[in-house]
């Protein structure tokens, strides 16, 4: 962890693959796979490095970077300079989401088997997408931080729009106008906060707003008009209710790789932001809007644990169950106690491997069968009983068994809001019951239902599609048997946050 300028080549190692693939034919098919795989690797490698000397006792202040970047102004001269700083560096949750993503990127690297072509083209902007993510959760400004934010948008959506199905090019730009829409709410939070302090720096921004240092012109008032903002922002990807119906459409639409990218990480973009500059920034407002944010997490959980009920299509019942568990985050956030603001985080890395997995299965058997209807797929037990296998493992682990990191994850948010608000935490238990029957109708009707195919020359996942199963499905017992791994590498993220708002 010594290395100089560690964290730049982590986000960066792979602009390699990009300048690599530039000068492979576009019609050598396996070698442009070889080598968009190989190109993440670098970044997993680094990532799991910081993690495991983190672990060991390292501290994270080493990896921090900062270079002069941008300068507005005379600093001698001019008293309202402004200077914006090249900054890295990374906490216990921006390093858990740093290998996250570089885990999924990895995987989705080997799930991109199934694209068919202008393989070329995919690698480069897939790699582009990686370098995006990767600096999201390593910036240490804000404005750096939009930088990167911009930087997965447009990525994807060439992503969704050329390598999706049948009304991709509806998908791409549902999801350019919604998340264009939020990128230029977050601008406006961003740009204000810059002319009040002077500074964009997070930590410095924390401070400020703590002691109040500097913030004259900064009014409760106008510090809540920037949180709701910036909740709004962040509500777009995250998505919060209303806010979603881009989202079904790009998990239905795009190629498994990128579903496995937009479920696992894009989405938990906005969850990161909610906690990092929501809370962080703004704890105070924080406070005084942490009911309205643990209803909106009810509703959020009951209203896609309703509609993923009636939901004959497999993705769709994907697309609404992932509205249905980002609404935990929401009531673990809301508690604003230790138990919720943890349970919150650990359902943020947790759908992430979970939904990942689901959405990689579903992918596997749509290349096989064309379909994803839910009645069309039964009987996959006989048929394809390693892919029903591992089906019925991932279904378990979303709705929360025990021994699994759903559970954790589920237990923990409702804890804290029990403890605060046992009245909504009980309504917002019946999306856990709704949950469970979702799922099982799904799960169990896909896999034991009845047969209204032959599966005839249908064959199980291949040697190579048992890396992203076996893995994810690794990791999440691992977390769901020992939470320790995730919750010791969040202790001081959490005592920060505890700090912050008074607990």
């Amino acid at each position: 962890m010594n290395i100089a300028y560690f964290l730049s080549i982590l986000v960066f190692s792979p602009l390699l693959g990009v300048i690599v693939l530039s000068f492979v034919p576009k019609v050598n098919e396996s070698l442009i796979k070889l080598i968009g795989f190989l190109a993440t690797l670098p970044a997993l490698i680094l990532a799991l490095i910081a993690f495991f000397q983190y672990r060991a006792g390292a501290s994270l202040e080493n990896l921090s970077e900062k270079v002069s970047w941008i300068k507005f102004g005379d600093q001698n001269l001019y008293r309202g300079a402004f200077t914006i700083d090249y900054e890295l560096g990374v906490d216990g949750f921006s390093l858990v989401m740093i290998v996250l993503t570089a885990l999924l990127a990895t995987l989705a690297a080997i799930a991109s088997i199934y694209i068919k072509k202008e393989w070329k083209g995919f690698f480069m902007l897939f790699l582009l997408l990686e370098v995006g993510m990767l600096g999201v959760f390593a910036a240490e400004n804000l404005i750096l931080f939009f930088i990167f934010f911009e930087i997965t948008l447009i990525p994807t959506f060439f992503l969704i729009g050329k390598w999706g199905y049948f009304e991709k090019e509806k998908a791409a730009f549902s999801f350019l106008i919604y998340n264009g829409l939020g990128s230029a709410v977050l601008l406006i939070v961003i740009m204000v906060l810059f002319s009040k302090t002077g500074t964009s720096n997070i930590d410095m921004l924390k401070s400020m707003m703590a002691a109040d240092i500097h913030n004259q012109g900064m009014s409760a008032g106008t510090k809540m008009g920037l949180l709701i903002a910036m909740l709004i922002a962040f509500g777009v990807k995250l998505p919060i209710f209303p806010l979603h119906s881009w989202m079904v459409r790009v998990h239905v639409q795009a190629a498994p790789p990128i579903v496995m990218l937009h479920a696992g990480i894009l989405l938990k973009i906005g969850a990161y932001g909610i906690i990092r500059f929501g809370l962080g920034i703004f704890p105070e407002q924080f406070q005084d809007l942490a009911v309205i944010i643990a209803v909106l997490g009810v509703i959020n959980l009951l209203y896609g644990a309703f509609l993923a009920l009636i939901q004959t299509d497999f993705k769709m019942v994907l697309a609404y169950s992932s509205i249905s568990h980002m609404g935990i985050v929401l009531i673990g956030l809301g508690a604003l106690n230790e138990a919720g603001i943890q349970g919150a985080i650990f359902q943020v890395v947790s759908h992430g491997l979970i939904a990942a997995l689901l959405f990689f299965l579903v992918g596997a058997l749509y290349e096989r069968l064309g379909t994803s209807n839910i009645t069309n797929l039964g009987g996959l037990a006989k048929g394809m009983p390693i892919t029903a296998g591992f089906l019925l493992a991932a279904g378990m682990a979303s709705l929360g068994m025990p021994g699994m990191s759903g559970f954790v994850s589920e237990f923990m948010a409702f804890l804290g809001l029990f403890k605060v608000m046992p009245i909504l935490a009980a309504i917002g238990a019946i999306g856990i019951i709704l949950t469970a029957v979702y799922l099982l109708r799904a799960v169990l009707g896909i896999t034991y239902g009845k047969a209204h195919r032959e599966f005839v020359g249908i064959t199980d996942i291949q040697k190579a599609e048992w890396v992203p199963a076996l893995v994810l499905l690794g990791v999440i017992v691992l977390i769901g048997v020992y939470p320790s791994v995730l919750s010791e590498s969040l202790t001081s993220t959490l005592e920060t946050i505890m700090l912050g708002i008074g607990g």
